[in-house]
C-alpha cells in the first residue's frame, strides 16, 4: 500500500462536524478496506458510467493507490455502506511558467448522489479538501472537471484550455516537412513505459501539466481491464541514434459501409521534438483507409495547424480544462518565471479567505519575483482569487478579464501585468485527473 504522506493528512473537522449536523458521517475510505468497492462503485454511478465489473474494481485500485480517499455516508440510507458522497486527493507536481514546477493539491472523483443533491455536501467536501491543504502547506490546488459550474463559488478559475480536432485527411493532406528518425509499432507494454517516460520528461515544458500515474498509463495503453481496451494501438518515434523522441497512442474503428472511410483516434500524442511531433501527426493523418482523425485534449496552438494544406479541413473545437485555485499568494507567484519587470500591488479579494489580502509584487530583469503582504498602499490592480488563479499560468490575458469587468485596474498596470505574465511556452494540460 501506498505510504505518501497526504494519505494520512487528518480529515477537516469543521466539514465533519458540518455534516455531523445533517445526520452524514464524513470518513476516509482504504484502497485496502472492504469499504473500498462501494466506494468505487459510487464513483462509477456519479460520472453515469456502466456498473464497473469485479475486474475493474480491481484494477481501479491500482488507479488511486496514492490518493486520499473520502466518503460521505448516511447511515439511514438503504445501503449504508455505499457513500452518498466521494472525492478523492493526492499531491502532484504542476509545471508553471519558465519550466519550473510546484506542489499542487489535486482533487478529483467529486461526485454526489442524485438522492442527496442540494444539501451542502459538495460544499463541505470541497472546503474541507481546501482546508486541508491549506494546513499542510499547499499553495495551489487544482482540478479538471465535468461541469464547470460547480467550482467557481470556490475560487476555482479555468487557466489551460484544451482543443479537440476533427480532422478530415482528404482536404487537411499533409505538407508539413519530414524529420529525421523513424517509426514502429510497439505492444501495449512497450507502448505504456514510452507513454510514461516521454510524458515525464516533456511535461515540464507545459505550463499547467501534471505528472501521470500507472493506473492512467496502463489505461491510455489498453491494458486496464475492459473489452474496448484491445483496441488500442501504440507507435513510437526514434531519433537517430535510437533513442525514443515521441509516443501515440490510438484506436482505429473501420468505415462501416465503406472501408476506405475509417477512424482514427489518437488517445495521446506525446513529442520530446519537432521530428517527432511531424513523424507521428502524418503517420495519423496518411495511415490507410482513414477519412477522419480526431485528436482530443491538444494544445490551444497546436502547430499542426500550419502542416495540413488546408486548415478548414481540420473543425477544431476550443474548452476549459484545467482549473486552478490559489491558496498562498506569495508562494505561487514567487514559483513562476516571468516575462517581463513589474512593480504592482494586488488587492486579491478571496471569500474563503486563504487568499485575501494586499500583496506587493516585484519582478525583476532576470524574470523572478519576489511577494510580500503590504497593509498601508493603495492597490493598483484588484480581482479576486479566481480571476488571479485563471491568469497564473499566462493562458489567460488579464486585459481580458478587465474588458469583461472581472479586475479593476489603469491601463498602465494592465499593460504591466499583461507583460510580465505572458508565458513563452503556451499553457496545455495533456490528461485529465
Amino acid at each position: 500500500m501506498s505510504t505518501h504522506s497526504w494519505i494520512t493528512l487528518p480529515l477537516d473537522a469543521t466539514s465533519r462536524e458540518s455534516l455531523a449536523a445533517s445526520g452524514l458521517e464524513y470518513r476516509g475510505v482504504e484502497v485496502g478496506s472492504a469499504e473500498f468497492v462501494p466506494f468505487i462503485r459510487a464513483i462509477a454511478r456519479g460520472f453515469l458510467d456502466e456498473d464497473p465489473t469485479d475486474e475493474q474494481v480491481e484494477g481501479s485500485r491500482e488507479r488511486v493507490i496514492d490518493r486520499r480517499l473520502t466518503g460521505v455516508y448516511d447511515p439511514r440510507a438503504a445501503d449504508p455502506a455505499v457513500p452518498v458522497a466521494t472525492i478523492d486527493s493526492w499531491e502532484t507536481p504542476l509545471s508553471l511558467p519558465g519550466r519550473r514546477t510546484i506542489p499542487m493539491w489535486a482533487i478529483s472523483g467529486v461526485t454526489v448522489s442524485p438522492t442527496r443533491r442540494r444539501r451542502g455536501i459538495a460544499t463541505a467536501m470541497l472546503e474541507g479538501e481546501l482546508r486541508t491543504a491549506s494546513a499542510a502547506g499547499y499553495a495551489i490546488a487544482g482540478l479538471t472537471v465535468t461541469e464547470a459550474t460547480i467550482y467557481g463559488r470556490f475560487g476555482f478559475a479555468p487557466a489551460v484550455y484544451s482543443t479537440d480536432w476533427s480532422i478530415d485527411t482528404r482536404r487537411a493532406r499533409w505538407i508539413g516537412p519530414s524529420g529525421s528518425g523513424r517509426l514502429d509499432a510497439v505492444d501495449r507494454e512497450r507502448l505504456l513505459a514510452e507513454l510514461a517516460a516521454v510524458h515525464e520528461r516533456v511535461r515540464s515544458a507545459n505550463p499547467g501539466d501534471v505528472a501521470g500515474w500507472t493506473g492512467l498509463w496502463r489505461r491510455i495503453a489498453g491494458l486496464a481491464p475492459g473489452g474496448e481496451q484491445r483496441k488500442i494501438r501504440g507507435v513510437i518515434h526514434s531519433d537517430d541514434d535510437g533513442t525514443v523522441r515521441g509516443v501515440m497512442a490510438y484506436s482505429i474503428k473501420e468505415g462501416e459501409h465503406d472501408f476506405t472511410r475509417g477512424e482514427l483516434t489518437v488517445s495521446l500524442l506525446v513529442a520530446d521534438g519537432p521530428d517527432a511531433y511531424r513523424a507521428l501527426w502524418r503517420f495519423a493523418l496518411e495511415h490507410d483507409l482513414i477519412a477522419t482523425v480526431h485528436a482530443p485534449l491538444r494544445s490551444t496552438d497546436e502547430p499542426l495547424r500550419w502542416m495540413i494544406a488546408d486548415q478548414r479541413g481540420a473543425t477544431v473545437t476550443t474548452r476549459e480544462h484545467g482549473w486552478l485555485r490559489i491558496l498562498d499568494v506569495p508562494a505561487v507567484l514567487a514559483a513562476r518565471e516571468y516575462s517581463a519587470p513589474a512593480s504592482l500591488v494586488l488587492r486579491v479579494t478571496d471569500p474563503l479567505g486563504f487568499a485575501d489580502g494586499s500583496w506587493r509584487l516585484e519582478v525583476g530583469s532576470d524574470g523572478a519575483a519576489e511577494v510580500a503582504p503590504v497593509a498601508d498602499a493603495a492597490p493598483e490592480v484588484t480581482l479576486s482569487v479566481q480571476d488571479l488563479s485563471a491568469i497564473v499560468l499566462g493562458g489567460v490575458r488579464v486585459s481580458t478579464l478587465a474588458a469583461a469587468g472581472r479586475v479593476q485596474a489603469s491601463a498602465s498596470a494592465l499593460r504591466v501585468l499583461e507583460r510580465s505574465f505572458a508565458s513563452a511556452d503556451t499553457p496545455f494540460l495533456s490528461l485529465w485527473y
